[in-house]
This record gives structure tokens, sequence and C-alpha cells, in this order.
């Protein structure tokens, strides 16, 4: 199978993103997964999309114009890959869909994990609390000779705020992006 095929089953360009291919793929699987649809060419459908899935994600990014380079880098998926990915589509195409979505493989697919996120969020506070708390305390207890560190704590406080906005930020993403899929089902 040729790379530009390979985006063809994912319907996606040479020019995407690895978000772009994972997205792609988990929209594919919901289309293809034998559990969900029951045409006869459903089941390979889907062994096609995780056998592209597998390929590009691997070596999105690794293939460019070079001929040869891209034969060189077929030939080592035909010879060591190919076929695993292959059966693992199968086992998945088995399974029911359910216990395929909660599958470790499916869950690289979301770009946002919970449990990273709300730690993030959280180390996020604790930055931003020490910073306050450190500068208060060196207010209360100054040694002598030494002048509180002002400017320090505008810089550390403008880091911890940016942290913390951005955490912020996506956990937000992360909580809409639950309640789409809640209402979804």
């Amino acid at each position: 199978m040729l790379q530009s095929e390979y985006y063809d089953i994912l319907g996606l360009t040479a020019t995407c993103t690895v978000e772009d291919i994972k997205k792609a793929y988990r929209n594919k699987a919901r289309l293809y997964h034998p559990d969900i649809n029951h045409a006869p060419e459903a089941k390979d459908q889907f062994i096609k999309a995780t056998e592209a899935y597998d390929f590009l994600l691997i070596n999105h990014g690794k293939i460019l114009t070079d001929e040869q380079e891209f034969i060189r880098i077929v030939e080592e998926w035909r010879k060591y890959r190919q076929d695993r990915s292959r059966q693992r589509a199968q086992y998945y195409a088995r399974k029911s869909y359910l216990s395929f979505k909660n599958s470790k493989y499916y869950r690289t697919t979301r770009m946002l994990n919970g449990s990273s996120i709300i730690f993030n969020f959280a180390i996020a506070i604790m930055v931003l609390i020490y910073t306050v708390l450190g500068f208060i305390l060196k207010l209360r207890n100054p040694v002598p000779d030494d002048p509180p560190p002002l400017f320090s704590f505008i810089v550390l406080l403008t880091l911890s705020l940016i942290l913390f906005t951005v955490s912020f930020i996506y956990l937000k993403a992360f909580i809409d992006e639950r309640k789409k899929r809640g209402k979804g089902r």
C-alpha cells in the first residue's frame, strides 16, 4: 500500500498533523467497527483504518518526498509491523465497540488525558500559593540587610499565573469535551 493510500483511508492529506490522524482514526473506528456497522465490508474497512493509523502514527513526519526512503520505510513496515497491526485490528473487531473504546489502544487517540490535566492544574495552584505565601513569609520575617526580593516575586507570580491560566484552559476544554461526549451517547 502506498503512503497516499493510507492518508486516503483516513480521509487526510499529507499536510495533516498527528492530532488530525488521531481524530480521523477515532471517526473511522466508530464508523466501521463491526459491533456498530453490520455491513459485510465494515470489518475490512476497520482493519484498513487501524493499519493506516498505525502506519501514519509511526511514520508521519519521517516520510519526505524521497522515493527510496519511502520504499525502505514501507518495506520495514511490511516486514515487522503490518501483520501485527492487522492482528490487533482483527482482535478489536471481534470485541464490542464499548470494550474497544475503553482499550488502551483507543485511549491513545484522545487529545486530552484527564488525570494529567487535573495533576497539572493542581501543580499550578500549588505553585501560585507557594509563590504568594513565600513572599508573605519573607516580608514578615525579613533577614537583616537583605531587601525583599520584589523582582523575583513578580517574575514567579507572572510565571505561576501563566501556568495556572494554561492549565485552567486545558481543564475547561477537557470538561467541555466530557460533557459533549456524555450528550452524544
